[in-house]
């Protein structure tokens, strides 16, 4: 072996052995103990989950043996730093029961993570005394109750996932402060008020499915995903004119209003999901010329069930989906998504329920079988032919009633 190589080598195990050797010499630190025994106290397998199997408390070494529990040497004794319970695997139920204080007894956790399960009860205000979590995942349980306040003093936190749970009450203004944190997912649960000022330089925000309501707030710069989808807000799109890294935005099924941001048009938003809101105004005629000049696979813009009117415009050429269905659209379909539908370039282009008059389809026009076109409840005579991929609640009318197509 090359002297300098073996050097380093001898270096690097003389540097970590002993390292090694006092953890296994080491024990877990008492008040981390007597704080697992109460938290496996507080929470029971359901039947067909073996999480629990591997706590014997009478074993010497609990970082070795207990399933979930991640320790470190901390002050010449070990120290849970990370918690994980339950599997998470697809056939295990997960746990039941509650969450305990005790958790807050566990000083030194970064990782606090349970998975899913029937856990009920709430979340444990004494969590905000540990100020060294950088992750909190608690998902698809049945917690209740409100987010604990205290939760805004965990300066460290970078990830905090409360999803799928039974959680009540309005989000703490302190949580969207957090200058660390990265990750908010408080999505399906039952919270209520306004969306706070977000002042932190989140990346990652899921709010949908609650009961939110008013305007959108100012937001980060720094947001890549935003969901606020199927809950009851309003008011104007003006805080999203200039979000320029958003690849992902839904704020489907809400109350918002007024015109689309000509912003939001560009390929980097890969997934612009706007549908069943009280949207107006047209589609600008090009994108953001800055932006990259073409959507890639996968990319997808919903804004179907609102108030668009005038010309459809080029602007959405090139996206694999598009949907805008059940709007107030007028005039002829430009020839460029005729092509992009034969070239495969578009999949889905559903136009139904509007009030256009026409489309380039020429007769020797083939569209591939892996494309759906839907034109019908238009104002297109005679309507096209052949034209049926379209899903069953277009409905079976071809046609506009000519009186409702002569007020357009």
């Amino acid at each position: 072996m090359d002297q300098p190589h073996y050097t380093s080598l001898i270096f690097f195990i003389l540097l970590f052995l002993p390292l090694s050797l006092q953890q296994q010499n080491s024990k877990l630190s008492i008040s981390d103990l007597n704080a697992l025994k109460t938290i496996k106290a507080s929470l029971t397998d359901i039947p067909r989950s073996t999480f629990f199997s591997s706590w014997d408390f009478t074993a010497p070494n609990p970082c070795s043996s207990f399933s979930g529990l991640t320790c470190s040497l901390i002050s010449s004794s070990l120290r849970v730093t990370i918690l994980s319970l339950g599997t998470g695997l697809s056939d295990s139920p997960g746990l039941a029961g509650s969450l305990s204080f005790a958790l807050s007894q566990l000083t030194e956790l970064t990782q606090l993570v349970l998975f899913p399960g029937l856990v009920t009860g709430p979340i444990p205000s004494q969590l905000g005394k540990l100020i060294n979590l950088r992750v909190i995942s608690l998902t698809n349980n049945r917690l209740t109750g409100p987010i604990p306040t205290s939760l805004s003093s965990l300066t460290n936190l970078h990830t905090l996932d409360l999803s799928y749970n039974q959680l009540t009450g309005s989000i703490p203004p302190g949580l969207t402060e957090l200058a660390r944190l990265k990750v908010l997912i408080l999505a399906s649960n039952s919270l209520s008020g306004e969306l706070p000022t977000v002042s932190t330089q989140l990346l990652h925000l899921d709010l949908k499915r609650n009961r939110l309501n008013g305007k959108l707030p100012l937001l980060p710069l720094s947001l890549r995903y935003l969901s606020v989808s199927e809950n009851t807000m309003w008011g104007p799109l003006d805080a999203l004119d200039s979000l320029s890294e958003l690849v992902y935005l839904d704020l489907s099924m809400n109350k918002f209003s007024g015109p689309i941001p000509t912003s939001l048009f560009n390929p980097t938003l890969s997934s612009l999901l706007l549908q069943r809101n009280n949207l107006s105004g047209g589609l600008p005629q090009k994108a953001d010329p800055t932006k990259s000049s073409s959507y890639g696979d996968g990319s997808i813009v919903d804004l179907s069930h609102n108030f668009l009117s005038g010309e459809i415009s080029t602007v959405l050429v090139g996206v694999e989906s598009v949907f805008l269905n059940n709007n107030r659209l007028i005039g002829t379909v430009p020839k460029e998504y005729t092509k992009s539908l034969c070239l495969g370039t578009t999949k889905t282009l559903y136009l139904q329920h509007n009030y256009l008059t026409g489309i380039n389809l020429e007769d020797r026009m083939k569209l591939p079988d892996t494309t759906s076109l839907c034109l019908l409840y238009n104002c297109m005579v005679p309507p096209p032919v052949g034209v049926t991929a379209c899903p069953a609640s277009a409905g079976s009318q071809i046609s506009r009633p000519a009186r409702q197509c002569y007020k357009v």
